[in-house]
């Protein structure tokens, strides 16, 4: 930030503020304290007749890669809502009965993924403006190593883990990187 959104000065500075715990951005001339939190990305696991839809993304970041239908919450808008929404926009797809599925913190970018389970109405779906391709895949068909983002990887295995012991549950956890810069996923 070079400028306070609240009244237009530049003279924006990094500080303790008194009572909090972490540094923020404060405005030195209308005092106004900016509060940097992560962001919420929500989706959902759509199945029609025992395949999962799977979109190819058409931009960055991970392009070209498959994920299912997600994106970032809108302000005025329930999260189930915004999944639902961007089934529509990326899928061209109505869903029909979602449940909650997982939910996952991705500290290392600042990010809430919360992921519904459902069904595809009535078997419909396209080609949304943010995806190349779309399709329904059985679990063998995923084309595993072209899956954009690990939480997407890991809540398609929990999912298809239930659906074979007939249970679906709900599930939590982070996906971290290691070390090694490798990512790992830390169930509760």
């Amino acid at each position: 930030m070079n400028y306070c959104s609240e009244c237009g000065s530049d003279s924006l500075v990094r500080r303790l503020p008194e009572g909090d715990t972490k540094e923020r951005t404060i405005c030195d001339s209308c005092h106004h304290i900016f509060y940097h939190n992560p962001k919420i990305v929500t989706g959902c696991i759509l199945e029609w007749q025992g395949k999962i839809l799977l979109c190819k993304r058409a931009i960055e970041p991970r392009i070209n890669f498959w994920t299912v239908p997600a994106g970032f919450l809108e302000n005025g808008e329930a999260v189930i809502e915004a999944a639902a929404r961007e089934a529509a926009e990326e899928a061209c797809a109505k869903c029909e009965n979602l449940v909650m599925h997982s939910f996952y913190n991705i500290r290392y970018v600042n990010q809430v993924y919360i992921l519904y389970r459902g069904y595809l109405k009535d078997g419909h779906y396209g080609v949304g403006a943010e995806s190349n391709a779309a399709m329904l895949c059985t679990e063998a068909d995923i084309p595993w190593p072209e899956i954009a983002f690990p939480v997407i990887e890991d809540a398609l295995k929990l999912y298809f883990e239930d659906r074979k012991q007939r249970e679906y549950k709900y599930h939590e956890g982070d996906i971290y990187k290691d070390d090694d810069n490798q990512f790992r996923v830390l169930r509760y």
